[in-house]
């Protein structure tokens, strides 16, 4: 099972930075495919699709350990959407104090995507993806805290090629777009990214994973900002934390190394596989 510690080294690995907002969320897998290389800050995911086995049909090849239960692998949109729900954190995964922000979750048969002005959007599912959901949750601002906004989003694939296309083209992002509009009056900037396969970096837990960081501004002004991504066959997990005025880096850093080892451990059991 995942590490929460393992995955706190990759998060803090990639130094103070602020992350994307709730919504639309940047964790949905439907980010527009394109061009060009990817960020220099981080390695090419490439080889994550071409390990190893087969990705034909299912595409439920892995190159970690886990061997997923190839009858659990969904095939259809209903079986990705039953999952999807079953993985995604529901405030009360977070801890005390969440509850679920309005809108709670992303419109059905949708994903977000970056265009070509570097403005996220939600558009119809892309060719290669059977479901995505995101649930919004966050923690109200109160005794001198401001607002905490976090995402956590499931995509379910068609095939392993699919999913690890999403990891390659979020490494693009960053370099593509530094800076990205979320609303009218809310940006993300100043964006890195790092891909760590497994087997490096002290990736001992998923097949793939991508780290951004950068800053959130808003009229509330600037603000921490951290996306993480991770890829476990043909599904997909990732969490956003979005920092406010009176949390520590490392608050952030726990609720999203925390998030994202709870989804990826939902993610095992639902796929049957052993470890």
């Amino acid at each position: 099972m995942a590490s929460a510690a393992t995955v706190a080294v990759l998060l803090g690995g990639c130094g103070a930075g602020d992350d994307k907002t709730a919504e639309p969320s940047p964790s949905a897998s439907a980010r527009s495919s394109s061009s060009g290389t990817p960020s220099g800050s981080g390695s090419p995911t490439a080889s994550a699709s071409t390990g190893s086995g087969s990705t034909s049909g299912s595409g439920s090849t892995s190159l970690t350990p886990f061997e997923a239960d190839p009858a659990a692998v969904p095939r259809t949109k209903a079986q990705a959407e039953a999952l999807a729900r079953a993985v995604a954190l529901r405030p009360q995964g977070w801890g005390a104090g969440f509850r679920a922000q309005q809108p709670a979750e992303s419109a059905p048969g949708t994903a977000a995507v970056l265009d070509e002005q570097c403005r996220w959007q939600r558009g119809p599912l892309p060719q290669g993806v059977l479901a995505s959901l995101s649930l919004y949750s966050a923690v109200p601002a109160a005794k001198g805290k401001g607002e905490l906004k976090v995402t956590a989003a499931v995509t379910v694939h068609a095939t392993v090629l699919d999913a690890d296309e999403q990891l390659s083209t979020t490494l693009e992002e960053a370099l593509r777009c530094p800076v990205q509009q979320v609303r009218t009056d809310e940006q993300i900037a100043g964006l890195r990214s790092i891909g760590t396969p497994y087997g490096q970096g002290g990736n001992s837990y998923a097949d793939d994973d991508v780290l951004e960081a950068g800053s959130y501004l808003s009229a509330d002004g600037e603000q921490t900002y951290r996306w993480n991504v991770a890829r476990l066959g043909t599904v997909t997990v990732a969490v956003s934390v979005k920092g406010a005025a009176g949390y520590s880096v490392d608050e952030l850093t726990d609720y999203m190394s925390e998030g994202l080892v709870s989804m990826l451990n939902r993610a095992e059991f639902e796929l049957g596989g052993q470890n």
